[in-house]
């Protein structure tokens, strides 16, 4: 679940919830524009540099995690956490979208800003939260073994995406609805949008090439 549907589950909800709001998505495609240019596509060499992007995707895993509850842990011995006693033997659930919806943390918890997410110093941005403030990968011993994997797979799919297309809502839609599935936090309507190539096609051809090596 972890490798294709965590990064398929935050593409699809950051693209939905940009196309409503099409200034951000203008504002990810300039970035690109001003990093990548318009000559080539985007490379992993590219990532530290893509910091809105990142924080596109960091924005839509605070606010749209694959699933609710962490997996479950057992406490080892009894122990207290912020004045709340936990016995030993305790199963302890961490709820993802209530961390990454508390309004004691984030102000407007409920709307999509990716500047939320940017350093004032404009310093390398990652999808790890140090400060736990959102529960992406998990944390400690048993936090995700693929983590920079999963990282690098859905910083370069999103970004080769909006970099190498114009897309916008069907013509009878103007509202991409943002539901969510009953007992689910999968986006209850697949999502559809038009894509229309930005880039010149020499550029698609050569990663038509690569695929034929």
């Amino acid at each position: 679940m972890a490798t294709i549907d965590n990064p398929y589950n935050n593409i699809e909800w950051v693209l939905a919830e940009m196309l409503n709001q099409p200034k951000l998505l203008q504002k990810a495609t300039e970035e690109l524009d001003n990093v990548v240019g318009k000559e080539r596509l985007v490379q992993e060499s590219n990532i530290p540099k893509l910091n809105y992007i990142k924080a596109c995707i960091r924005e839509g895993f605070r606010l749209h995690p694959i699933v609710d509850f962490n997996i479950p842990h057992v406490s080892m011995e009894d122990t207290i956490v912020s004045n709340y006693f936990i016995p030993k033997g305790s199963h302890i659930l961490i709820r993802r979208q209530g961390i990454g919806q508390n309004p004691k943390v984030w102000k407007d918890p409920l709307k999509f800003k990716p500047e939320r997410h940017l350093k004032n110093d404009g310093s390398n941005l990652t999808l790890i939260d140090p400060n736990l403030e959102t529960f992406t990968f998990s944390t400690g011993k048993r936090s995700c073994p693929a983590l920079t994997l999963g990282s690098t797979m859905t910083i370069m799919l999103f970004a080769r995406l909006v970099h190498g297309f114009t897309w916008t809502a069907p013509p009878n839609e103007h509202i991409i609805d943002l539901c969510e599935c009953v007992g689910d936090t999968s986006k209850a309507k697949p999502l559809v949008a038009l894509g229309k190539p930005r880039l010149s096609a020499e550029v698609y051809h050569k990663l038509d090439q690569k695929k034929n090596i």
